[in-house]
């Protein structure tokens, strides 16, 4: 039943470009996509792990510079007349090497910090991605500071017999959007699904007992912790190649927010929870906007968390699969007694 209901939802995503003709919306979407990818890499930790990152946006904006870096090529002076110089290389080489360095700083990350956990474990994480955008606004030489990365190259792919298609439409944008939130998907699903995620889910509900049946922590978590800034890497290549000029606003605080409240929302820990919450928490202020002015779309933003959560505390998705699997046992135990009370008849 689950197979056939992602298939039916991914069969509605790639059919969407086809009947909507707005562009603006189409833009929300992609916007909207790139986000959700940024979630679920949160969720790896949130809802699989049980550790809250406040600088998730961090890994998310190292992706997007160093692969406008990579793309755009630069000249940077260390030491008198010594520069280090770049040429630019093909996008999709700077896709890869977004990925690959942004799941290297969550490999370092995940050494130093998960020696801590609660509290001790978010100031870490903020820290991090608060040193990290301070040098991408400080280091003017590579990264321009607020002046921003300009012109930055759409992602390029070769198809064979065809040769190179630059994917600079928002029709080509929004389904490679959409390709790499399913891999991310896939996965993310594999992994939880695997050795390494039965021990995520036993460290998150019981650490002492996991230790002592052997489960090594630190492995755990940093494999985790690699694979979730690794794809939110590739979420932050995907954006600055789509928006095409990058700051060190891509850092801001209140996009690891927004990525918290997909989570939370679409109910952390469930695969399709970041999915549901993403398109509902990406897509409000879009249809927010033409009806009300900044100040309510900020309050009606806050109601409909609130009473999301006041009516379904574990998220979207968990508490709609409990009502429907209550249901489900219900209509199993109603038949089946129908089916004694027959019998007994039968024999009466």
């Amino acid at each position: 039943m689950k197979q056939i209901v992602t298939l039916l939802c991914l069969a509605f995503f790639v059919s969407v470009p086809m009947w909507l003709t707005d562009p603006y919306l189409l833009n929300a979407l992609i916007t909207t996509g790139i986000f959700i990818i940024g979630a679920m890499s949160l969720n790896l930790l949130l809802g699989f792990t049980g550790q809250l990152s406040l600088g998730h946006i961090a890994f998310f904006g190292i992706g997007a510079y160093v692969s406008a870096l990579t793309s755009l090529g630069f000249d940077v002076p260390i030491y008198g007349d010594f520069h280090i110089v770049h040429v630019p290389w093909p996008p999709i080489v700077g896709f890869v090497l977004a990925i690959v360095i942004s799941g290297f700083c969550g490999y370092l990350v995940g050494r130093l910090s998960f020696s801590v956990r609660g509290a001790y474990f978010v100031i870490v994480t903020i820290s991090f991605a608060e040193v990290v955008r301070l040098v991408a606004l400080n280091w003017v030489e590579l990264t321009q500071g607020p002046l921003a990365l300009t012109n930055i190259p759409s992602i390029t792919i070769g198809l064979p017999g065809l040769g190179y298609l630059a994917l600079k439409t928002k029709f080509h944008n929004y389904y490679l959007v959409l390709a790499v939130a399913a891999i991310s998907y896939v996965l993310i699903s594999r992994l939880v699904h695997s050795h390494y995620g039965r021990a995520m889910r036993g460290l998150m509900e019981n650490e002492t007992l996991a230790v002592a049946v052997g489960i090594d922590v630190t492995k755990t978590l940093t494999l985790a912790a690699v694979l979730s800034a690794g794809i939110a890497g590739a979420a932050g290549s995907l954006y600055a190649h789509y928006i095409r000029i990058i700051d060190p606003d891509v850092f801001a605080f209140i996009s690891t927010v927004t990525m918290v409240i997909m989570v939370v929302s679409g109910g952390k820990g469930s695969l399709a929870g970041p999915v549901i919450g993403g398109v509902i928490f990406g897509l409000l202020p879009v249809f927010l906007r033409p009806i009300m002015p900044p100040e309510a779309q900020w309050i009606t933003y806050g109601v409909v968390l609130i009473v999301i959560l006041f009516v379904m505390p574990r998220g979207i998705v968990p508490s709609l699969a409990a009502k429907l699997g209550l249901a489900r046992a219900g209509g199993t135990r109603r038949a089946s007694i129908a089916v004694s009370e027959r019998t007994a008849e039968e024999h009466a």
